[in-house]
């Protein structure tokens, strides 16, 4: 059993042992299970959730909400939640009621918290190694010089400006990647978009606001070829990668891409080539295929096309194209991941699992990376209403095991090959 976790109006976080912890998954509260808890690891963060006060079971197993007084005792209770590092995966929301109605939350990945014998318990499965990821790795004392020294080498680079920009001011690993030297770095190219996804983090949509403000520039090819060339060349177990929060669909810039990809290929053949998309451009994917592009990750909500349309709103192509372009990749050799936008009580459909093993069959892709999506749990219910009860990412995850045993399950991008390129 695991006990209601709170905090006052000091921020200071409680237990409340006398209630039950419950979480959340769809639109239902649950009691968690053993296997959906684990200690809360480290890089996580404990936050308090704007308005929601925190909902649980009492002596007597019923639901119960928390009073904004407690006992009478003057304290103020606010709903607690985790936000997780790299590599975890949350298995359930925490259980909270909006004070407020009608404002949404933040775009964070909240996932439900609970005290067990002194120690702090998150819902959550670890789904790959998050040492690469760890925010101790990341903010550092000397980021700033390690910034101000980029930006004297390249001085008149404009995405390095961008990315000194996303680094400093919303904590961008992939773009603090690049100024350490290391592992994946993103590099922006292009402001606009072909989707207009209900959580995108770079653009407000249907009354979302995003946390980001997205690139306002295309940059030109010596920019992006000179920035690539440098981490491809020079930084440990490199990948670089288009398509970042702070940008739209990078393959609409295609023509740049494909240029820059060619390239940075007469310099270097080191490294990873890869791109972040939506995969429904397919003639723009094709032309990145064959001009060097050694992996992609294509970001999906749903495999029903519904609810992939409800989700992503795609505007001027459909699930059939993104099917054709991931088609196009593999036929050319590039190591093809998914990027699973993963919500408990809808991603744990049975028939959400069952489009998602029809498409594994079909296209033998080498990573499913699971992805919190950071969405108000009630918004979200607003567009995709309970319609059947999920059966538990645990056991989601179980049966991608057995059934597609090929797959590895992941949260982030791999280096093809040993050395890089294949």
């Amino acid at each position: 059993m695991y006990f209601t976790l709170y905090a006052n109006e000091k921020d200071e976080l409680l237990e409340y042992p006398a209630i039950t912890m419950l979480g959340r998954t769809g639109g239902g509260w649950v009691e968690p299970v053993t296997d959906e808890m684990i200690p809360l690891p480290k890089g996580a963060s404990l936050v308090t959730i704007p308005d929601h006060i925190p909902v649980g079971l009492d002596a007597c197993e019923k639901l119960t909400h928390f009073k904004s007084d407690l006992s009478g005792s003057g304290r103020q209770a606010f709903a607690v939640a985790a936000l997780l590092p790299q590599g975890f995966t949350r298995v359930l929301l925490p259980a909270c009621v909006n004070t407020r109605s009608g404002k949404n939350l933040p775009l964070f990945g909240y996932a439900a918290v609970g005290m067990k014998q002194g120690q702090v318990y998150v819902a959550a499965v670890q789904t790959d190694q998050h040492r690469k990821w760890h925010p101790a790795f990341y903010n550092t004392e000397r980021l700033p010089v390690r910034i101000d020294r980029m930006l004297k080498k390249f001085p008149h680079n404009r995405i390095m400006r961008q990315l000194s920009h996303c680094a400093l001011q919303y904590g961008c690993f992939t773009a603090q990647n690049i100024f350490y030297g290391r592992w994946e770095g993103g590099i922006p190219t292009t402001p606009t978009c072909n989707a207009d996804c209900i959580g995108c983090i770079s653009e407000n949509h249907s009354g979302v606001n995003s946390p980001q403000e997205r690139l306002a520039f295309s940059p030109e090819v010596n920019e992006i070829v000179e920035l690539g060339v440098h981490h491809l060349a020079n930084a440990r177990e490199a990948i670089i990668s288009f398509g970042q929060g702070c940008e739209g669909e990078p393959s609409l810039s295609a023509i740049k891409l494909s240029e820059s990809i060619r390239q940075m290929r007469c310099i270097t053949d080191q490294g990873t080539i890869n791109i972040n998309t939506n995969a429904g451009y397919t003639a723009g994917i094709k032309q990145m295929v064959e001009a060097g592009l050694d992996a992609m990750r294509v970001t999906l909500f749903s495999f029903n096309e519904d609810n992939y349309n409800r989700y992503h709103r795609p505007r001027g192509y459909s699930i059939k194209d993104v099917r054709e372009s991931i088609t196009v990749a593999l036929d050319n050799g590039v190591q093809v991941s998914l990027n699973l936008l993963t919500f408990p009580g809808f991603t744990d459909r049975e028939s959400e699992i069952g489009a998602l093993m029809d498409f594994v069959h079909k296209y033998p892709v080498f990573m499913i990376q699971l992805r919190n999506l950071n969405i108000d749990p009630d918004f979200f219910q607003q567009h995709f209403a309970q319609e059947e009860l999920g059966i538990g990412i645990i056991t989601m995850l179980n049966i991608l095991a057995q059934e597609a045993p090929a797959v590895k399950v992941g949260s982030y991008t791999h280096p093809v090959g040993v050395n890089g390129r294949r």
